[in-house]
Protein backbone atom coordinates (compact mmCIF):
# COMPACT_ATOMS: atom_id res chain seq x y z
CA UNK A 1 0.00 0.00 0.00
CA UNK A 2 1.39 3.41 -0.97
CA UNK A 3 2.03 5.99 1.71
CA UNK A 4 2.09 9.76 1.47
CA UNK A 5 3.12 12.23 4.14
CA UNK A 6 0.66 14.61 5.68
CA UNK A 7 0.68 17.99 4.00
CA UNK A 8 0.75 21.34 5.83
CA UNK A 9 -2.94 21.65 4.95
CA UNK A 10 -3.63 18.28 6.59
CA UNK A 11 -1.82 19.31 9.78
CA UNK A 12 -3.82 22.55 9.76
CA UNK A 13 -7.09 20.59 9.67
CA UNK A 14 -5.93 18.22 12.40
CA UNK A 15 -4.97 21.17 14.58
CA UNK A 16 -8.40 22.81 14.40
CA UNK A 17 -10.47 19.63 14.58
CA UNK A 18 -8.43 18.39 17.53
CA UNK A 19 -9.02 21.71 19.32
CA UNK A 20 -12.74 21.29 18.61
CA UNK A 21 -12.66 17.91 20.43
CA UNK A 22 -13.26 15.76 17.34
CA UNK A 23 -12.23 12.12 17.74
CA UNK A 24 -9.21 10.77 15.88
CA UNK A 25 -11.43 8.53 13.79
CA UNK A 26 -13.62 11.45 12.74
CA UNK A 27 -10.57 13.56 11.86
CA UNK A 28 -9.20 10.63 9.84
CA UNK A 29 -12.53 10.20 8.03
CA UNK A 30 -12.63 13.86 7.02
CA UNK A 31 -9.05 13.75 5.77
CA UNK A 32 -9.46 10.41 4.03
CA UNK A 33 -6.75 8.87 6.20
CA UNK A 34 -6.45 5.92 8.54
CA UNK A 35 -6.98 6.84 12.19
CA UNK A 36 -3.57 5.37 13.09
CA UNK A 37 -1.96 7.98 10.80
CA UNK A 38 -3.59 10.79 12.77
CA UNK A 39 -2.62 9.17 16.06
CA UNK A 40 0.98 8.76 14.94
CA UNK A 41 1.15 12.37 13.74
CA UNK A 42 -0.08 13.76 17.06
CA UNK A 43 2.15 11.43 19.07
CA UNK A 44 5.24 12.36 17.06
CA UNK A 45 4.79 16.08 16.55
CA UNK A 46 2.35 17.07 19.28
CA UNK A 47 3.29 18.42 22.74
CA UNK A 48 4.97 15.97 25.11
CA UNK A 49 3.47 17.39 28.29
CA UNK A 50 -0.05 16.58 29.59
CA UNK A 51 -2.79 18.89 28.40
CA UNK A 52 -0.70 20.33 25.58
CA UNK A 53 -2.37 21.53 22.37
CA UNK A 54 -1.45 20.28 18.91
CA UNK A 55 -1.20 23.69 17.27
CA UNK A 56 -0.39 23.99 13.58
CA UNK A 57 1.48 27.31 13.67
CA UNK A 58 4.09 25.92 16.06
CA UNK A 59 4.30 22.39 14.68
CA UNK A 60 4.49 22.89 10.91
CA UNK A 61 7.79 24.87 10.84
CA UNK A 62 9.43 22.18 12.99
CA UNK A 63 8.15 19.38 10.75
CA UNK A 64 9.27 21.10 7.54
CA UNK A 65 12.72 21.75 9.00
CA UNK A 66 13.03 18.10 9.98
CA UNK A 67 11.99 16.97 6.49
CA UNK A 68 14.94 18.81 4.92
CA UNK A 69 17.50 17.58 7.43
CA UNK A 70 20.08 15.16 5.91
CA UNK A 71 19.53 11.54 6.95
CA UNK A 72 22.87 10.12 5.85
CA UNK A 73 23.95 9.66 9.48
CA UNK A 74 21.29 6.96 9.83
CA UNK A 75 22.97 4.95 7.11
CA UNK A 76 26.34 5.33 8.77
CA UNK A 77 24.95 3.62 11.86
CA UNK A 78 24.63 0.39 9.85
CA UNK A 79 28.16 -1.05 10.11
CA UNK A 80 27.91 -3.65 7.27
CA UNK A 81 26.93 -0.90 4.84
CA UNK A 82 29.77 1.37 5.92
CA UNK A 83 32.31 -1.45 5.69
CA UNK A 84 31.07 -2.45 2.23
CA UNK A 85 31.26 1.12 0.91
CA UNK A 86 34.72 1.73 2.36
CA UNK A 87 36.07 -1.55 0.95
CA UNK A 88 34.82 -0.74 -2.55
CA UNK A 89 36.10 2.83 -2.36
CA UNK A 90 39.58 1.61 -1.44
CA UNK A 91 39.35 -0.70 -4.46
CA UNK A 92 38.83 2.47 -6.56
CA UNK A 93 35.17 1.83 -7.31
CA UNK A 94 33.24 5.02 -8.22
CA UNK A 95 30.41 5.93 -5.80
CA UNK A 96 27.88 5.61 -8.65
CA UNK A 97 28.91 1.97 -9.22
CA UNK A 98 28.87 1.18 -5.50
CA UNK A 99 25.32 2.50 -5.12
CA UNK A 100 24.09 0.39 -8.02
CA UNK A 101 25.99 -2.71 -6.94
CA UNK A 102 24.37 -2.62 -3.51
CA UNK A 103 20.97 -3.10 -5.10
CA UNK A 104 22.23 -6.11 -7.03
CA UNK A 105 24.07 -7.86 -4.20
CA UNK A 106 21.48 -7.10 -1.50
CA UNK A 107 18.13 -7.00 -3.34
CA UNK A 108 16.03 -7.69 -0.22
CA UNK A 109 18.01 -5.78 2.42
CA UNK A 110 16.86 -2.18 2.35
CA UNK A 111 19.36 -1.25 5.02
CA UNK A 112 22.06 -1.88 2.41
CA UNK A 113 21.06 1.14 0.36
CA UNK A 114 22.85 4.42 -0.09
CA UNK A 115 22.91 6.97 -2.89
CA UNK A 116 26.11 7.96 -4.65
CA UNK A 117 25.61 11.53 -3.40
CA UNK A 118 25.66 10.27 0.19
CA UNK A 119 28.84 8.29 -0.50
CA UNK A 120 30.50 11.46 -1.80
CA UNK A 121 29.30 13.23 1.35
CA UNK A 122 30.93 10.54 3.50
CA UNK A 123 34.19 10.78 1.56
CA UNK A 124 34.42 14.54 1.98
CA UNK A 125 33.61 14.30 5.69
CA UNK A 126 36.36 11.70 5.98
CA UNK A 127 38.78 14.08 4.26
CA UNK A 128 37.90 16.88 6.69
CA UNK A 129 38.85 14.52 9.53
CA UNK A 130 42.19 13.63 7.95
CA UNK A 131 41.04 10.50 6.11
CA UNK A 132 42.35 9.36 2.74
CA UNK A 133 39.26 7.96 1.02
CA UNK A 134 39.20 10.96 -1.31
CA UNK A 135 42.40 9.66 -2.93
CA UNK A 136 40.38 6.83 -4.44
CA UNK A 137 38.00 9.22 -6.24
CA UNK A 138 38.65 9.88 -9.90
CA UNK A 139 39.44 13.56 -9.35
CA UNK A 140 40.86 13.19 -5.83
CA UNK A 141 39.30 16.38 -4.50
CA UNK A 142 39.25 16.83 -0.73
CA UNK A 143 36.06 18.82 -0.84
CA UNK A 144 33.07 19.20 -3.10
CA UNK A 145 33.51 21.76 -5.80
CA UNK A 146 31.10 24.63 -5.37
CA UNK A 147 28.09 24.22 -7.62
CA UNK A 148 27.11 27.10 -9.88
CA UNK A 149 23.97 28.94 -8.99
CA UNK A 150 20.91 28.09 -11.04
CA UNK A 151 20.88 30.30 -14.10
CA UNK A 152 24.67 30.70 -14.25
CA UNK A 153 25.25 27.88 -16.74
CA UNK A 154 25.70 28.17 -20.46
CA UNK A 155 22.04 27.31 -20.98
CA UNK A 156 21.30 30.87 -19.88
CA UNK A 157 23.64 32.82 -22.18
CA UNK A 158 21.97 36.22 -22.62
CA UNK A 159 20.39 36.62 -26.03
CA UNK A 160 21.25 33.10 -27.17
CA UNK A 161 19.33 31.58 -30.06
CA UNK A 162 18.50 27.93 -29.44
CA UNK A 163 19.42 25.19 -31.87
CA UNK A 164 15.73 24.45 -32.38
CA UNK A 165 15.36 27.87 -34.01
CA UNK A 166 17.85 27.28 -36.79
CA UNK A 167 16.41 27.00 -40.34
CA UNK A 168 15.21 23.53 -41.31
CA UNK A 169 17.51 23.53 -44.34
CA UNK A 170 20.54 23.51 -42.03
CA UNK A 171 19.55 20.13 -40.59
CA UNK A 172 19.19 18.71 -44.11
CA UNK A 173 22.86 19.35 -44.96
CA UNK A 174 21.74 20.14 -48.50
CA UNK A 175 23.74 23.34 -49.03
CA UNK A 176 27.26 24.63 -48.50
CA UNK A 177 28.00 27.37 -46.03
CA UNK A 178 26.53 26.15 -42.72
CA UNK A 179 29.28 25.83 -40.12
CA UNK A 180 29.51 24.19 -36.69
CA UNK A 181 31.97 25.72 -34.23
CA UNK A 182 33.27 23.91 -31.17
CA UNK A 183 36.01 24.14 -28.55
CA UNK A 184 38.23 21.16 -27.72
CA UNK A 185 39.78 21.50 -24.26
CA UNK A 186 43.28 20.15 -23.65
CA UNK A 187 44.93 19.22 -20.38
CA UNK A 188 45.20 21.97 -17.79
CA UNK A 189 47.52 24.68 -19.00
CA UNK A 190 47.89 23.18 -22.48
CA UNK A 191 45.40 25.45 -24.20
CA UNK A 192 42.54 24.47 -26.48
CA UNK A 193 41.59 24.05 -30.15
CA UNK A 194 38.82 25.96 -31.92
CA UNK A 195 37.22 23.83 -34.63
CA UNK A 196 34.96 24.92 -37.48
CA UNK A 197 33.28 22.27 -39.63
CA UNK A 198 31.23 22.89 -42.79
CA UNK A 199 28.16 20.68 -42.36
CA UNK A 200 27.72 19.49 -45.93
CA UNK A 201 31.32 18.90 -47.06
CA UNK A 202 32.69 18.11 -43.55
CA UNK A 203 35.51 20.54 -44.33
CA UNK A 204 37.39 21.14 -41.07
CA UNK A 205 39.43 24.12 -39.97
CA UNK A 206 41.15 24.21 -36.59
CA UNK A 207 43.03 26.87 -34.69
CA UNK A 208 45.27 26.37 -31.62
CA UNK A 209 44.29 28.67 -28.75
CA UNK A 210 46.40 29.63 -25.70
CA UNK A 211 43.37 29.37 -23.39
CA UNK A 212 39.65 28.57 -23.40
CA UNK A 213 38.32 32.08 -22.82
CA UNK A 214 35.35 33.19 -24.91
CA UNK A 215 37.24 36.27 -26.11
CA UNK A 216 40.09 34.11 -27.42
CA UNK A 217 37.71 31.72 -29.16
CA UNK A 218 35.73 34.54 -30.79
CA UNK A 219 38.92 36.24 -31.98
CA UNK A 220 40.07 33.00 -33.60
CA UNK A 221 36.70 32.64 -35.31
CA UNK A 222 36.89 36.17 -36.65
CA UNK A 223 40.44 35.61 -37.92
CA UNK A 224 39.33 32.48 -39.74
CA UNK A 225 36.39 34.37 -41.19
CA UNK A 226 38.51 37.24 -42.56
CA UNK A 227 41.41 35.08 -43.76
CA UNK A 228 41.74 32.94 -46.88
CA UNK A 229 40.91 29.70 -45.08
CA UNK A 230 37.12 29.91 -45.50
CA UNK A 231 36.86 28.52 -49.04
CA UNK A 232 33.31 29.70 -49.69
CA UNK A 233 33.32 33.20 -48.23
CA UNK A 234 33.79 35.03 -51.53
CA UNK A 235 30.87 33.18 -53.11
CA UNK A 236 28.30 34.33 -50.58
CA UNK A 237 27.92 30.83 -49.16
CA UNK A 238 29.09 31.40 -45.59
CA UNK A 239 25.66 31.59 -44.01
CA UNK A 240 25.34 30.34 -40.41
CA UNK A 241 27.63 29.53 -37.48
CA UNK A 242 26.23 26.96 -35.05
CA UNK A 243 28.17 27.02 -31.78
CA UNK A 244 28.51 24.19 -29.26
CA UNK A 245 26.20 25.78 -26.69
CA UNK A 246 23.42 26.03 -29.26
CA UNK A 247 23.95 29.69 -30.12
CA UNK A 248 23.63 30.71 -33.76
CA UNK A 249 25.81 33.51 -35.13
CA UNK A 250 25.45 35.60 -38.25
CA UNK A 251 28.44 34.24 -40.12
CA UNK A 252 30.85 36.95 -38.94
CA UNK A 253 32.39 34.97 -36.12
CA UNK A 254 30.29 36.64 -33.44
CA UNK A 255 28.90 33.95 -31.13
Amino acid sequence: MSYSHLTPKGRYVISHLKSAKFSLREIARRLGRHHSTISREIRRNGPKYPGGVYWYYFIDPVVEKRRHRPRSHRRQNHLPLVQYVEKKLRSDWPPEVIAQRLRIEFPHDHRMRVSHETIYHWVFLDAEQGGTLYRHLRRRHKRRRQQKRYGAGRRFIPGRVGIAERPDIVAERSRFGDWEADLVIGRRGSGAIATHVERKSRYLMASLLPDKKAETFNAASRNLGTGPVFPFQNKGLRIIFLFEAGRVGDGTGRG
